[in-house]
């Protein structure tokens, strides 16, 4: 999908995280290194190191590191030109510094902590990472009655049947960065890896600025903790669709009745 066409479905609901980052990135093509790069002013990785967007390196590149060592000791994201997964990648940095930062450092870390086995197989811990990172979907909510109907797979009480509720109550942030590049072309089938984290009735009239702010720092606290994600398993799929407004049929009550989308859970 070229840059001009991709930019007049960046208006949807579901890329509203982004939206701020979005509108500072040239209108006619697509950014630079050093564009993306000057966005991320202040971002730093748990290493301290400022965050910029590069070119990959060729891969037979003499003592190549792994990507996400790389990234903890220097401060480079190797990001391809004119792609829009690695671009959603940089954005997804920019707009959440602090969760990305946490995210790469548990990778770091577990990679130094158990060398090149690690390096070869990756951990259940390293497999949640990345599941969120690639395909993650924040949701705050001030009511636990109804995040619980999202590990019950409650789908249709959850976005239908108490949707007054849920627009009050609940805030859903995509965060994952390949799950940014589907909804270009969404499809059902859509899933995503979910992180549910409390929200006061205060943060329910907050900005969109300032809960952006708010989420990245309880992400990134989320996941300074390895008890959080010890498997894959730990982190409640959703499917994406189903958050009102995200699909052009959320309006329809049979929408939610389509059990190929919208499945039970697991006996």
């Amino acid at each position: 999908m070229d840059w001009a066409q991709a930019r007049t479905r960046l208006d949807g609901p579901i890329f509203t995280p982004l939206r701020s980052a979005f509108a500072r990135l040239p209108t006619d093509r697509w950014p630079s290194h050093a564009e993306l790069t000057a966005l991320a002013a202040g971002a730093t990785t748990s290493r301290g190191m400022p965050l910029s967007f590069v070119a990959p390196r060729a891969q037979a590149e003499p003592e190549r590191r792994h990507y996400e060592l790389r990234i903890a000791d220097t401060g480079q994201v190797e990001t391809r030109p004119g792609n829009w997964h690695d671009l959603f990648n940089a954005l997804v940095w920019i707009t959440f510094p602090r969760a990305k930062a946490a995210l790469n450092a548990q990778h770091a870390a577990i990679l130094e902590e158990r060398g090149e086995a690690e390096a070869r197989h990756r951990s259940p811990e390293r497999d949640a990472l990345t599941l969120f990172d690639e395909g993650g979907v924040v949701v705050l909510s001030s009511d636990p009655s109804l995040s619980a109907l999202i590990p019950a797979f409650e789908w249709k009480a959850l976005f239908w049947n108490r949707r007054a509720e849920l627009e009050e109550k609940m805030r859903f942030l995509v965060f994952g960065h390949a799950c940014y590049e589907q909804a270009l072309q969404p499809y059902k089938g859509m899933v995503a890896k979910t992180v549910i984290l409390g929200m006061g009735d205060e943060g329910r009239g907050t900005g969109e600025g300032r809960l952006l702010l708010q989420a990245d720092a309880m992400l990134a606290r989320f996941f300074a903790d390895r008890a959080n994600f010890r498997s894959p398993k730990a982190l409640a799929p959703m499917p994406v669709l189903g958050v009102p407004g995200w699909h052009e049929d959320t309006n329809q009550e049979s929408f939610y009745d389509d059990a190929r989308h919208f499945r039970s859970k697991p006996g």
